[in-house]
């Protein structure tokens, strides 16, 4: 049985006079999702969220929420999302507190005061909870911005670059909180980032998009391990070992020699033969280390080497 789409974008396009923002973008979530929505900077990525949140209009193309046209169900999918976009904006004289009540009115969500001192501690604000946004990092606004989306208790959670300005612990702390809601609350979570290893981390499945294109879509897991990894191997004899690799079907793999330190790359199926291959020549082999992330394939991708 097929998994519930929860978004469906389909030849999606926006143009800005002779700027081609978003190019025919399709891509599905589904349901439990934490989706990686990554690309560089000018890729569309944020142009892609303020079109799903309906900011913006699209040229052409479809996008679907839950199963229904986000042009005809505009109010009813809205109330299902919780979103960061950018950096969010608080009015900066009164409380943390404060504010989720505001804004919750607003909203028409249920601001009781243990409903928001649970989502302030959620995102470990519950001790700053009388001080004024003013006096907030650009960190801890972020943090307030995520309680901020998830005050209504939404399906759909949409988080735009959600650690900037976090440090190492902070954005620990998101990582987190993000795979908490998937798992233990069946949240889908839709997560535009640059910090690649963050999305390698907690992504299920992922696109990568490049010039509004979509460059590669599909399960994380799948797609970095299709593809050729990276081995640094450090041998006694490195020049025999190194001419041994040119004479064999790993030949022009090497990318990098540096003392007994060699680096090539190789598909996964691979490795074992090769380090069998260099022993049974004699050379001892003091260190194999694969190494595939993420970086690597984003880079290989939006360089131009996927397509």
């Amino acid at each position: 049985m097929e998994k519930e789409k929860i978004i469906e974008l389909t030849g999606l396009t926006k143009k800005f006079k002779d700027l081609v923002a978003v190019d025919s973008l399709n891509l599905n979530v589904y349901k439990g999702d934490v989706f990686g929505f990554l690309g560089p900077n000018g890729a569309g990525k944020s142009t892609t969220i303020r079109m799903m949140l309906s900011l913006i209009k699209p040229t052409r193309g479809e996008i679907k929420l839950f199963g229904k046209s986000l042009n005809e169900n505009r109010i009813e999918i809205l109330r299902k999302i919780g979103a960061i976009v950018e950096k969010p904006d608080f009015y900066l004289y009164l409380s943390a507190y404060k504010n989720l009540e505001i804004l919750g009115k607003i909203s028409g969500t249920d601001v009781s005061e243990k409903k928001i001192m649970e989502h302030l501690e959620l995102v470990g604000l519950e001790k700053r909870y009388k001080s004024k946004v003013k006096t907030f990092s650009h960190g801890m606004k972020q943090r307030l911005g995520l309680a901020q989306a998830l005050l209504h208790d939404p399906e759909l959670i949409i988080l735009d670059e959600p650690t900037t300005g976090l440090d190492p612990q902070g954005m620990k702390e998101v990582r987190d909180l993000v795979l908490y809601l998937s798992k233990e609350k069946g949240k889908t979570v839709f997560l535009s980032s640059h910090i690649l290893r963050e999305v390698e981390l907690i992504a299920s499945r992922m696109i990568i998009i490049n010039k509004g294109s979509a460059q590669v879509e599909g399960n994380v897991k799948d797609l970095l391990d299709s593809q050729n990894v990276s081995v640094l191997l450090e041998a006694d004899k490195p020049d025999e070992a190194v001419n041994l690799i040119e004479a064999s079907i790993w030949k022009g793999r090497i990318t990098s020699r540096s003392g007994n330190e060699i680096v090539l790359t190789a598909p996964k199926e691979t490795l074992a033969a090769l380090n069998k291959y260099l022993v049974e020549n004699k050379i001892e082999v003091s260190a194999f280390v694969p190494s595939r992330s993420l970086e690597e394939y984003f880079l290989k991708i939006t360089e131009g080497e996927g397509k």
